[in-house]
């Protein structure tokens, strides 16, 4: 949660701060070692703001700045209902003691779903918090999934029309609440300053968007690909008002591929070989048979496994080149420098990268490989992985003309 940025004009420039404090999700947390809050409803606002320059503050209850926090993610494996599994670790940045002393100093409050929710709706701390900015306050909340809980909580729900996963309408209606039919199931609903999705946040801060509306941005994606660098630019983009589009050479519109989440094993060293789990399903917008260099300005490859199978593609790899030839923006993050690599994008580029794709990088005749961050080397922007996606997301708006002031 926190203070959205300071007003004025502003060029997505690497994340820098800027403001009188941070805007940022609430990954609350319990009051136990046991906080589980869904993890890309918390990670697509806080490094999406934090491409914008605005300083970002995530503040569980209960903990101290430095400690990690377990998310989760939830998923419909073929039952009934969904099913939960762990995700990242998200990194406490602030101390929700300050926060909660003094919540004017913030511009905006964000509480992602998940379990966690259940305990804060109990914690008068958090409650008041909640209370605080839908009430005299009167800043922006968005609220995800099962997070409306909370503003019910505090009773701030009364007359407001809101969405939340299905079986929230209950909740909502007795809490005196107007539900809206979530249908289609990304259905985005504002009322006043309180907000069911993060693609209304921008708006209700008073923020204005310039040259992202209609841009074409297309991803590349196959199973096993990173599940943050799939979720956060994409939507990210989304909120900038591109029109952005998700394509598998091996998979329908409609048809899902499965992402993962990579990260360091907690104690190992420095560079060892990362976790894998299995995380969410990514639906495809848009047909292999159906693309048009022409009808995009840019081109994005994240990471994860599915290089290893997008660079065995001919199609794969002539589209990436065909991109380049155009004079468009291409992105990859880390291990989609591979399919770069066949095209031949990363000569005589600067390029950031992790050991997985270190050697690649050198033999392609990159130059100057870092191990961290995002770097911007003609129309190409590479990010060494999913830490850097604030870095990574400021630089393509750079390189597309995107512009937000507040």
């Amino acid at each position: 949660m926190g203070r959205a940025a300071a007003r004025g004009s502003r060029r997505a420039t690497g994340g820098a701060t800027a403001g009188r404090g941070g805007f940022g999700p609430r990954g609350f947390g319990l009051i136990t070692d046991e906080e589980i809050f869904k993890d890309y409803e918390a990670a697509v606002p806080f490094y999406a703001l934090a491409g914008l320059g605005v300083a970002v503050h995530c503040i569980p209850l209960g903990k101290a700045p430095g400690d990690p926090c377990p998310t989760t993610v939830h998923d419909f494996l073929g039952d009934e209902l969904y099913t939960e599994l762990p995700d990242h670790r998200f990194r406490v940045t602030a101390d929700f003691v300050a926060a909660a002393a003094d919540p004017s100093s913030y511009d905006a409050l964000v509480v992602p779903g998940g379990r966690f929710v259940e305990q804060l709706s109990i914690d008068p701390e958090a409650v008041a918090l909640v209370g605080a900015f839908a009430g005299e306050l009167r800043r922006p909340v968005v609220l995800t999934c099962h997070s409306q809980v909370l503003l019910a909580a505090a009773g701030a729900m009364g007359g407001v029309r809101c969405t939340a996963f299905f079986s929230l309408r209950p909740v909502a209606e007795l809490a005196s609440g107007t539900w809206v039919e979530p249908d289609p199931f990304g259905l985005r609903v504002a009322d006043g300053h309180v907000l069911t999705a993060i693609a209304r946040l921008l708006s209700a801060m008073g923020a204005r968007v310039h040259g992202g509306r209609g841009q074409g941005v297309l991803f590349l994606y196959a199973d096993y690909v990173d599940d943050y660098e799939a979720n956060v630019p994409f939507r990210a983009l989304d909120a900038m008002g591109c029109r952005v589009e998700a394509a598998c050479p091996t998979k329908r519109k409609g048809e899902a591929c499965v992402t993962a989440i990579y990260e360091d094993v907690a104690g190992a060293a420095p560079d060892t070989v990362s976790d894998e789990k299995h995380e969410d399903n990514f639906a495809m917008t848009v047909d292999w048979a159906n693309i048009d260099v022409d009808d995009y300005e840019c081109l994005v490859v994240p990471g994860g496994r599915l290089p290893e199978l997008l660079v065995t593609k001919e199609e794969v790899v002539a589209l990436v080149a065909k991109f380049a030839a155009k004079g468009k923006v291409v992105g990859s993050i880390d291990q989609g420098h591979l399919v770069l690599a066949a095209a031949g994008l990363l000569k005589g580029k600067r390029c950031m990268g992790r050991v997985p794709m270190r050697v690649i990088s050198n033999l392609t005749g990159a130059v100057g490989v870092e191990p961290e961050g995002a770097v911007t080397d003609g129309k190409l922007v590479t990010a060494a992985s999913w830490p850097d996606l604030a870095e990574f997301i400021a630089h393509l708006m750079d390189l597309l003309g995107i512009t937000v002031s507040f």
